[in-house]
């Protein structure tokens, strides 16, 4: 079975994409997709958050939401505003993001591959959300959120994508946030072809976003695997909607702490106990670290710089241990701020670096928080090095951007 295939993919019509283009669904919660939707009868939102179309108060995961998912993906279709393409393509995608461009392929991924994990993952899942996922497409017969894969760049396979990009996008759409969402069609049967084969070729493949949409498609998978008695292998189902990047255009962003208390100690108190693994020096200034090991820590208006001990780190038979998130939580968080379960633990907080710095120092200036920790952004090797291994990075390790639309390609089910 291939890595993955082309998809006749459900879109919408050239002149229609900008309105029906949203957000990833887990980026918003019910009342900002209720605020964003006003005016706007087509966005897809109506389709992966539509607890919107329902009485306030609903239940995002009562059965009513994933029915009105799916009458309103129904209507889009009757509609004529999504149409189906008339037969398996692949689909080039660029995000353009101020500087930062990515180029990738709209494809589908195996489902074979992801249970024997050639589709590598580094986080666990939430069957709580799991479900979620399950339920939105068994309700709608198609995956509409696209899982965001990453492979290892391949000479032939950019070179077909940077091609295909030179001649004019199907779509040609700026989003929230100023983020530039590019669409082409490759329809070429022999370029399909070289690229299927050369994914083929490939030892693995990786989730960078989308864990619990992957598994979903695994899940659905199977369920309708189980129902089917006549299953051959080439049914839709087979496959799950991924759009795949190769790791050396993929922009990944800090994704730093913020804490409410220190642990009963003072300023003074925590200095000298941090110093004990690493070095402490005050700066002028937010510090954003440059490179991995140094992180940066604001505490009481005053920045410091933090590098830890060189023989604290170790070496690369544990990929996981020598993430700099890890790093942290096992040489202060845990031992110093008390926190030993970043799941569970209301006294920690996350922020993503596409907020920056200020952020930081408003949750700790509003006495909100009484210490943040500022860290460089994971690697992707780094994650690559986790899944290779089977391991699992602690929560919270990665935040990329730009983000992928929801609504501009959807995968239908057999």
């Amino acid at each position: 079975m291939s890595l993955i295939k082309p998809l006749a993919g459900v879109r919408p019509v050239k002149d229609k994409a900008e309105e029906v283009a949203a957000p990833p669904y887990d980026v918003l919660n019910s009342a900002e997709a209720k605020v964003l939707v006003e005016g706007h009868p087509l966005s897809f939102l109506h389709i992966s958050k539509a607890e919107i179309d329902l009485p306030e108060g609903t239940d995002p995961y009562d059965p009513s939401v994933y029915q009105k998912a799916a009458e309103n993906f129904a209507a889009l279709r009757n509609q004529k505003v999504l149409i189906q393409e008339d037969k398996p393509v692949y689909y080039v995608y660029r995000l353009t993001m101020g500087a930062h461009v990515q180029t990738g392929l709209v494809a589908t991924a195996s489902v074979e591959a992801y249970d024997i994990n050639r589709v590598r993952k580094h986080e666990f899942t939430r069957p709580m959300k799991e479900d979620d996922r399950v339920n939105q497409v068994d309700a709608l017969n198609a995956q509409t959120g696209p899982v965001f894969l990453v492979y290892k760049q391949h000479q032939v396979v950019d070179q077909i994508l940077a091609d295909t990009t030179q001649s004019e996008p199907e779509y040609n759409i700026v989003a929230e946030g100023g983020v530039r969402h590019e669409i082409w069609v490759l329809s070429d049967d022999a370029k399909i072809n070289t690229i299927t084969d050369a994914f083929d070729a490939m030892d693995a493949i990786y989730v960078a976003d989308g864990h619990h949409r992957s598994a979903a498609g695994s899940r659905v998978g199977a369920m309708r695997k189980a129902n089917n008695a006549n299953h051959t292998g080439d049914e839709s189902y087979n496959y799950f909607l991924s759009v795949i990047f190769p790791d050396n255009q993929m922009q990944i962003l800090d994704y730093n702490r913020v804490i409410t208390s220190l642990n009963g100690l003072s300023k003074d108190e925590l200095i000298a106990k941090i110093s004990e693994s690493f070095s402490v020096n005050a700066v002028d200034g937010a510090l954003k670290p440059s490179r991995i090991n140094q992180y940066g820590m604001y505490v009481q208006g005053q920045w410091y710089e933090l590098v830890i001990n060189s023989n604290l780190v170790p070496d690369t038979s544990d990929p996981v241990g020598r993430l700099d998130i890890s790093l942290l939580a096992n040489h202060l968080i845990e031992p110093i701020l008390g926190i030993s379960d970043p799941r569970t633990d209301k006294r920690i907080d996350f922020v993503g670096g596409i907020r920056g710095m200020k952020e930081l120092e408003k949750r700790v200036d509003s006495g909100e928080m009484a210490v943040a920790f500022s860290v460089f952004a994971t690697r992707m090797e780094d994650l690559m090095s986790v899944a290779d291994a089977n391991e699992v990075m602690p929560p919270k390790s990665t935040w990329f951007e730009p983000k992928l639309a929801d609504g501009l390609v959807s995968h239908v089910l057999d």
